[in-house]
């Protein structure tokens, strides 16, 4: 009898055939989020299940479980599984990082780009007929060359953005709780500073940190009212990161020139009063969402699974497992 593999939501294909070659597959294919109910049925017969970040995996669910080996979380991030207590229980946890750095890094500057030239509300502007002609005052925004560069955390996507930023002549800072090898730093033409410097210096800040108990809302008033008029933030990292009705204050009263979410407090809800700011640049979620990467994400799920499956330690253990 093959091993039971639950998916909580669509997969792509070319990694459900990898795993069905081995493995039975529950899979659900409605596009929806399975209730917590459905979520404790999903887990009670399975060896490994397939989880997105929508799917909360707590206690309650994990003690449910009777024969599960795995919980494989389809990104980079994890916060939404109780990672200590599957560890208690035996069961391993896998993400997928190192795949997508690259690709969220794109994103960012789409973001950067979008948001400083106010792309989004030309577009419009255009579709809607009202694009009469070329006037001087039209859509003005901020140059992104030769400013600037605020990276708070940065690891694999963090140094991608920075990577980027050389091809703009920016210059580039930085701010996390170690600091980077001196050829790191000289490579990335990167300055370590601390985060009051970073927030009042740089003219772009983009955030690339996980959410900790340290970075749950690490911007909020106090670090809105250090930053310049002019700045923008950009936001592909946890949404809880920041407190989304401090940005929104900001962004009405002009004490910032604007903003790009990809990730949300109360996500996928927004916060009141954001879909009214036209400085506002807002995306579902999308960090990752390329072809390639999402199948790479996914073969990389499959691979974690088919190792635990047979009998050996995954590949992508999440930081801070207790083996």
């Amino acid at each position: 009898m093959k091993p039971m593999v639950a998916v909580t939501n669509i997969f792509p294909q070319i990694a459900l055939d990898k795993l069905a070659s081995k493995c039975d597959l529950k899979t659900n294919k409605l596009g929806i989020s399975p209730t917590k109910v459905e979520l404790g049925q999903m887990v009670k017969e399975s060896d490994a299940i397939i989880t997105y970040l929508s799917d909360r995996i707590d206690c309650d669910i994990i003690d449910q479980t009777t024969q599960l080996k795995v919980i494989a979380n389809y990104g980079a991030g994890f916060n939404n599984i109780d990672v200590t207590y599957a560890s208690k229980k035996g069961i391993w946890v896998t993400n997928t990082p190192n795949v997508l750095h690259e690709t969220t890094a794109d994103l960012t500057w789409a973001m950067i780009l979008g948001v400083a030239r106010r792309i989004v509300p030309a577009d419009h502007y255009t579709r809607g007929g009202k694009f009469k002609g070329w006037r001087s005052e039209m859509f003005l925004g901020g140059d992104v060359h030769g400013k600037t560069l605020g990276i708070i955390g940065c690891g694999e996507i963090g140094k991608s953005v920075a990577k980027r930023a050389m091809g703009f002549q920016m210059r580039v800072l930085y701010y996390q709780r170690n600091r980077l090898p001196d050829e790191e730093e000289k490579f990335l033409n990167a300055e370590f500073t601390s985060l009051n410097q970073l927030l009042r210096e740089s003219d772009f800040i983009t955030l690339h940190v996980p959410l900790t108990d340290e970075t749950e809302y690490m911007i909020g008033n106090d670090e809105f009212a250090l930053m310049k008029k002019t700045a923008y933030l950009i936001h592909t990292a946890r949404g809880k990161v920041i407190d989304d009705y401090a940005l929104v204050a900001a962004l009405k009263e002009g004490r910032l020139a604007g903003a790009a979410l990809d990730v949300y407090e109360s996500e996928p809800e927004l916060t009141e009063g954001m879909v009214d700011l036209e400085n506002l640049l807002l995306l579902p979620h999308i960090g990752s969402a390329s072809f390639e990467t999402r199948d790479r994400m996914a073969l990389l799920v499959a691979d974690n699974i088919l190792d635990v499956l047979s009998g050996k330690t995954p590949r992508s253990l999440v930081p801070g497992y207790l083996k």
